[in-house]
């Protein structure tokens, strides 16, 4: 078990740069999802390890070892079944758990408090519109989303921007945005190495809305023009406090978002051999980290088993 216990954590040191590199490979939506479920997947096998090292070190306890009839004279004799380290695996779980409680709690506050304030404003369909004198446009999660937008967003822009800005913030909401940056959040407080996955996460689900918007008013230039006019606006002009839980137009690193938007159609760059090495080496590191927890679950049901055994003898 020792050996098999320590991929799982391990694993995100090696796949977190293969994963943001080959996401600078991807369409937006491919890398976004790519990174998302890289992100739930390494955490939720990390997560795992520290469960697996917990329980073996709980069970040299005594009492924990009568409760499940085990032996513990009869227990491997390795690092992974002692104490020292099943505690602190037990407190690092406990830490990640609150964290993420924190955020889930946070996340659910956020929304509520935002959601309240538009429902006082007026609108039409999806679209509430704030009379705020700054400048700021966001999607709004919950059932129904919400595309909110400020008088002065509105006013910073003519009628082709405002359109390739509505559909940036609609995108987001169609493709529930939101939830795929909660997975990164979350499986940072598993595993801090995950947290790096988090700022090319937010790139990609910027460009993925930025390729939807192109696709909604049909031409590049008017979606560019929109993204920078509008960050523009917002950094003279800002807005209220914006939710945290809400994605906007006018986030992340708007040059590389505009170049790309002015670009060969959004094209990544690099080859198609380039792309299949660097996903055979994500899918190893993430595949071995699996494995690795199922190897060491199995030896740990083994391990106590045969403990438990013995004791009834």
């Amino acid at each position: 078990m020792i050996w098999a216990v320590w991929a799982p954590l391990l694993a995100p040191l090696a796949a977190v740069p293969v994963a943001r590199r080959l996401a600078a490979l991807l369409p937006p939506r491919a890398a976004a999802l790519l990174l998302a479920g890289c992100a739930a997947a390494l955490a939720v096998f990390s997560g795992a390890a520290l469960v697996l090292l917990a329980v073996a070190g709980l069970l040299k306890l005594p009492f924990v070892a009568a409760l499940g009839h085990v032996k513990t004279a009869l227990l491997p004799h390795d690092v992974a079944f002692g104490m020292p380290l099943g505690t602190l695996a037990a407190l690092l779980a406990l830490a990640g758990t609150a964290a993420a409680l924190r955020i889930l709690l946070g996340h659910g506050r956020q929304v509520l408090r935002a959601r309240a304030e538009v429902a006082r404003v007026a609108g039409a369909g999806d679209l509430a519109v704030l009379p705020d004198p700054g400048a700021d446009a966001y999607a709004l999660p919950g059932r129904p989303g919400r595309v909110v937008v400020t008088a002065g967003m509105l006013r910073s822009l003519d009628a082709g921007e405002r359109a390739a800005l509505l559909a940036h913030e609609r995108a987001h909401l169609a493709g529930r945005h939101h939830l795929l940056l909660l997975a990164a959040d979350l499986a940072g407080c598993v595993h801090p190495v995950l947290r790096a996955l988090r700022e090319p996460l937010a790139f990609q689900l910027e460009r993925w809305a930025d390729e939807a918007a192109v696709r909604a008013v049909g031409d590049r230039q008017v979606v560019a023009r929109a993204v920078g006019r509008a960050a523009l606006a917002a950094s003279a002009a800002p807005a209220g406090r914006r939710p945290a839980a809400a994605l906007s137009a006018v986030a992340g690193p708007v040059p590389r978002r505009v170049s790309a938007l002015l670009g060969a159609a959004g094209a990544p760059r690099g080859g198609a051999w380039a792309r299949r090495g660097v996903a055979a080496a994500l899918g190893v590191c993430v595949v071995l980290s699996g494995a690795a927890v199922v190897d060491a679950t199995g030896d740990l049901h083994t391990s106590v088993e045969t403990a438990q055994a013995a004791d009834g003898r």
